[in-house]
């Protein structure tokens, strides 16, 4: 099995040398230095409180990395913690909670891609997404995976093989509308072309 690649992050010198060498010590892990958190499958960030400086970390490790975030804190806000899963964090871990085992289980299950978020941080998670798609994205005709419905309609019927008349057809579209949405996707998304624009709604879920 190929090792998971862990780069640890911490506010204190002391707390970040116990992080590593636990981890180093489990032979499923593989330790990055922090100029390596490029090369990272997941990152423990470790902070008493998340600060301001805590999220414009998280903010920093987002540009440079695709890891995903395994977050041990005593205190998350409610007001950041939809910022906080925008950087990437899939876990959130009491301190008090973090043991060997527990940590090492978030890391590998953040590998995989599964998270890992105590029940009233996933309540409010939840209650936030839906005032989101409400407010900001519901009134422009978008969802959060940033598609609009027939969006997300014309791109399955892309996945199934359809081409454009027949994906006109199957909608009561004009073909013209149905290269139009294409066209819009691609130039709103930055995507490159027809696979890579099915590739992206495969990845948000959608299709």
């Amino acid at each position: 099995m190929e090792r998971v690649r862990v780069g640890v992050h911490a506010g204190d010198p002391i707390t970040l040398a116990g992080l590593s060498s636990h981890l180093r010590a489990r032979p499923e892990f593989q330790l990055v230095g922090e100029r390596q958190f490029g090369e990272a499958n997941v990152l423990v960030v470790c902070a008493d409180a998340v600060t301001s400086e805590v999220m414009s970390a998280l903010r920093r490790f987002t540009e440079h990395s695709t890891a995903r975030c395994v977050l041990v804190t005593n205190e998350l806000r409610q007001a950041d913690l939809l910022a906080a899963v925008e950087c990437r964090v899939v876990s959130v871990l009491p301190r008090a909670e973090a043991t060997g085992d527990r940590l090492a289980g978030a890391v590998v299950a953040a590998a995989r891609g599964r998270g890992d978020l105590p029940p009233d941080l996933l309540g409010e998670l939840l209650s936030q997404v839906e005032k989101l798609q409400r407010d900001v994205l519901g009134p422009r005709g978008l969802t959060t995976s940033g598609l609009a419905p027939r969006e997300v309609d014309v791109l399955r019927l892309m996945a199934e093989g359809w081409d454009t008349a027949e994906i006109a057809e199957k909608l009561s579209y004009s073909e013209r509308t149905v290269k139009n949405v294409v066209y819009a996707v691609m130039s709103r998304l930055g995507l490159r072309n027809r696979p890579h624009a099915v590739a992206y709604a495969l990845r948000a879920g959608v299709i």
